[in-house]
């Protein structure tokens, strides 16, 4: 049997970046044959991943990669907020994201990203310990302009695309505006029908018996109220709340955003 030493240990855990134990016990299977342990690692890793696969994740990052018209948002989760701020884990999620970036694709990737990161991931998982998951991941592209903005360390993520006038410093009051007021639509013509017809009914509702000419009124009344809280551009403006988004961007806009939360209910 071959005699493991120190030196070849430290080789096995540079190589893979698993635990000191497990390259020693890596290595005595392989018979100090430095390619078979690494192979032994990577099988086990995969047992380990596959373990640890059912744990529930609620922490970890959302990343934002952005160049001119194309912006890459990502969310990857974790079991612990710990995790959330390991070098590692921010290293690969950085990596995922700026792969992603490189693609040619507009839309949601997620599956996609998922697959093809399904090896990277379980090496990962081996490596740090915790159950981790590629949960969302859209890249856009083509005309106009991306930004974004990460707030909380990485808890919120919104992303904006754009045309028309507006300076960097612009688009993010834009985007903290979002992140802050978490519009569900950006103008009332993106409202379906069918949701706006639901509010009617409701707001109906709260006034019954009073006369039809006067129903219809208390009821557009509430439905215009309904707008300022649920559409972006109808929204009182972070900056000057006797404004609207769309007043005080006149210049601006806004084509799409998404805004997304760590762990939120999709």
């Amino acid at each position: 049997m071959a005699n493991i030493t120190a030196a070849m240990v430290k080789e096995l855990r540079d190589k893979t970046d698993a635990g000191m134990m497990d390259c020693k016990k890596a290595l005595v299977e392989a018979d100090g044959d430095m390619g078979k342990a690494v192979d032994v690692l990577r099988k086990s890793g995969i047992a380990k991943a596959e373990k640890k696969s059912g744990r529930t994740v609620k922490e970890g990052k959302i990343v934002a990669n952005v160049d001119g018209a194309t912006g890459v948002l990502v969310e990857a989760l974790c079991e612990t907020d710990f995790v959330a701020t390991n070098d590692k884990f921010i290293e690969y999620v950085d990596e995922v994201t700026a792969k992603i970036a490189a693609m040619d694709a507009d839309g949601d990737v997620s599956a996609e990203i998922a697959e093809s990161e399904k090896d990277n991931l379980t090496a990962l998982i081996a490596t740090i310990g915790e159950n981790m998951r590629l949960r969302r991941a859209i890249r856009w592209s083509g005309a106009g302009k991306c930004a974004a903005y990460i707030h909380g360390g990485g808890r919120i993520g919104v992303m904006i695309q754009v045309e028309g006038e507006a300076d960097d410093e612009a688009l993010n009051d834009v985007c903290m505006h979002i992140a802050a007021f978490k519009p569900a639509y950006t103008t009332p013509d993106d409202i379906p029908a069918e949701v706006i017809a639901k509010e009617r009914e409701i707001g109906a509702g709260q006034v019954e018996g009073k006369p039809a000419g006067i129903i219809d009124k208390i009821v557009n009344g509430k439905i215009n109220k309904w707008y300022k809280e649920v559409c972006l551009t109808r929204q009182p403006w972070i900056r000057d709340d006797k404004q609207t988004v769309e007043k005080a961007n006149p210049g601006l806009e806004i084509k799409r955003f998404i805004r997304w939360e760590i762990g939120e209910e999709l």
